[in-house]
Formats: C-alpha cells, structure tokens, sequence
C-alpha cells in the first residue's frame, strides 16, 4: 500500500441511492470532503425489497450497519407460481430462484437501506437535494461544475452514481444508445392496496412473455405490483409520458382472471409508478479524466440479475479504497475497474441465465418451468445445478481487498 498523507481532496458524488452514499461513507472515512447532489428532494424512502448477499454482506459488516440490516430483514419465505388462468402451479423458497443462502442473506425494503447509509453522513457529507450537474469542465488539474440552480463549484473529482439513465454518463461519455443492452423487456412496478391477504411472499402470474407479480414484505395494507412483458424495441416514446406508459402497459394484460384487473387498477391510480426497461449498461471504461462512473451508471446488472444493489455496495468499497490507496487518480480508477470488473460482469450474466423461471418468453419454456414445479423433486435438482450455484459463484466472486484503516 502506498497510503500516504496527501492534501484533501474534494469529491462530488451524484446520486443518493444506493452507490452514492455507500461511496459518500468510505470516502468520508478516508479523509476526503465529499459533496452529494441529488435531483430529488430527499432521500428516497420505501420502495421494494432488495437483496443484499455475498460479498455486499460483507461490505455492510465492515460499515457497521449489519445488526440494523437484520433487524430490517423482511424474510420472504415462498414465491408461488400460477398458470394462465391464475390456478396454482407450484412454489419454491426465495433461494431457490436466487441463488441466495437462507439465513445469511439479507432482503431489506431499497428504502431502508437509503435510510441505513445516509444516517451516518448526516452531520459529515453536504447534501443538495433537488439540484443535478448541468455542466462538467474537466481541466486536468480539476472539474468545474455548474449545477442546474446555478450554482459554480470546483471538485478534484466527479462520480456519476446516478443510475442507469445517468446524467453524468451522458455528459462525459455521450449519449446512452451504444452502451444501453437492451434485454427485451418492459415492467411497471407501484404498489397498491393488500386487499389479497399476503404476507412474506410473492405470487407471480405468467403467460409466455408476460408475467403479474403481488409482492408483500410483511403484513401490511400496501403490496408492491409488479406488470413485466416482453417487446422488441424499447418503447422510448413513453419514457416522459406517464398516461402512454399506462395505456402500454394495459393493453398488454387485458384478461379478466386472478387479479390482473385489480392490479391494472392499481397501476392507474397510483402515485409512485416506476416504469422502465429491463436493461444493462455495457462500457469498454468506466472513466473519462476526472470523472469516474460506479453503481448502475458503471455496469446496472438490471433486475433480472437481483444483484444490482450488492454490486453497488461492493463498486463503493472498491473505488474508495483504491482511491485511498493511490495518490493519483487515473492509476485509483484503473485499479478499481481491474478488481470490479469481473464481479460486475459476472453478475451481469445472471440476468440471461436463470430468467425463465420468473419470466419465461415462450411456451415451451413455461411449460417446461411449469412441469417442474408440479414435480418437487426434478425442480429442486435444476435448481441446485443451474439457478443456485451459479448465483452463490456470481455473488462471492470477489474477495474484499484490505484497504488502508480508515480513521
């Protein structure tokens, strides 16, 4: 290690999700004066639950916040298969789909976990909510930022954890086409009254392409909904227009059976609509100069893969290690891609390859799905050869390096 005393280096972060704080935590930690800027007005609370396993478990140990996280732990205990006419088919427990270890794994509402990170820099890193870079001026020496209230303020460094459809991407690296990889699919996801009587579970409707999910954490009188269906092409002209993603989505589950009315219902009436693509984000370097990308701005795994929050905790610890590590920059990005690389890339991968049995695209792959699930046994053996020991592989496939001791 070549940790040596150095002069404080002032970071910008954008985003306060998962990525940015987490990031925001060991950076502070380590000395640097952090700023986070944030388009919304707060940190974002509720939302699904996510998952938190592997070697992100870890990370979260390190920070302190596992005792917290357990006690947030919504411990879903059966995910239930339908077939068309909402007549059940089987069920399996959570791990079984995700290849997670009963037990140690932690799911936690996203919100939760927003809340865990951001306790600890309250009083330590400066917040600006509801404001975003507007412009990025990479010098060499330092970037001058213009933020969209106006406001000018100069940074050794800039991290874009900003998300899939990140802002500071687009502004260093150039539009989003050539590195969004499109994986076909489109999902509407709000929440809406738990008039079903659900509790630790997920009940998950498909038709070949299309699949309806009711998800409750615990019992509660709100459920998470969830519409996902396949399309060729992205349906960019909806992406700004909330009513052409409603009628979208309708008309693609038009059927009166199991609750499928409730929940296109419940999707017009809602307030917190989250509709997008399921996609991933691909790039030959996460860095361009003084600005550095990490999360879901780096390499989103999407949610099929169920590790994009791990991978994130786990890019946060990386960079600001590598960071405290090297006194210069470039070779602090460069170290950093070297080691999350692989990680990322490896998760990214199990988004395509155990997706068919929450969303099968055909009939020969539901119907496939479906006899297993009828057969207990003959499910459990395919699981455990495909879906499970290759997300336990994914999930732990990076070793937490030892960074310098943070003060």
């Amino acid at each position: 290690m070549n940790h040596t005393s150095r002069p404080t280096r002032r970071v910008l972060i954008s985003g306060a999700s998962i990525a940015g704080p987490a990031l925001a935590y060991w950076l502070d930690r380590y000395g640097f004066e952090v700023t986070v800027v944030e388009k919304a007005s707060a940190v974002r609370g509720g939302g699904y639950a996510i998952d938190i396993r592997g070697t992100a478990r870890e990370v979260v140990d390190r920070m302190g916040l596992l005792p917290d996280l357990r006690k947030a732990h919504v411990n879903s205990q059966r995910i239930t298969f339908l077939d068309a006419a909402g007549d059940t088919v089987g069920a399996l427990q959570p791990e079984q789909v995700t290849g997670g270890e009963a037990g140690l794994d932690l799911e936690v509402r996203r919100g939760d976990l927003a809340d865990a990170l951001h306790t600890p820099l309250r009083d330590r890193v400066e917040f600006l909510f509801e404001d975003s870079i507007a412009t990025l001026d990479d010098t060499g020496d330092a970037v001058h930022v213009v933020l969209d209230s106006g406001v000018r303020r100069t940074f050794d460094l800039v991290v874009g954890a900003d998300g899939l459809h990140s802002n500071t991407r687009r502004l260093v690296l150039g539009p989003e086409e050539p590195f969004h990889h499109y994986l076909g699919y489109v999902f509407a996801g709000f929440t809406l009254p738990n008039e079903f009587g659900l509790a630790h579970e997920a009940v998950i409707w498909n038709e070949p392409g299309r699949g309806a999910t009711l998800y409750a954490h615990e019992p509660s009188d709100r459920v998470h909904g969830f519409l996902t269906f396949t399309r060729e092409t992205p349906p960019i002209e909806a992406f700004r227009d909330p009513r052409a993603q409603r009628d979208l989505v309708a008309a693609r589950f038009p059927e009166r059976v199991w609750h499928l009315p409730r929940l296109v219902e419940g999707m017009s009436r809602a307030d917190d609509l989250f509709f997008d693509v399921v996609s991933q984000i691909h790039l030959r370097t996460w860095s361009h100069g003084r600005v550095v990308l990490a999360g879901d701005a780096a390499h989103a795994t999407s949610f099929l893969s169920g590790q994009g929050s791990s991978v994130a905790l786990v890019g946060a610890y990386v960079l600001a290690g590598e960071l405290a590590t090297h006194a210069d920059h470039a070779e602090a990005f460069a170290a950093y891609e070297r080691r999350m690389r692989p990680f990322a890339e490896r998760n990214q991968a199990l988004a395509t390859s155990g997706g068919t049995v929450v969303t099968p695209t055909t009939r020969e792959q539901l119907e496939a799905r479906n006899a297993m699930l009828r057969d207990p046994a003959a499910m459990a053996r395919a699981m455990a050869t495909q879906g499970a020991e290759e997300g336990r592989a994914a999930h732990s496939s990076l070793a937490l390096p030892d960074y310098p001791q943070a003060g």
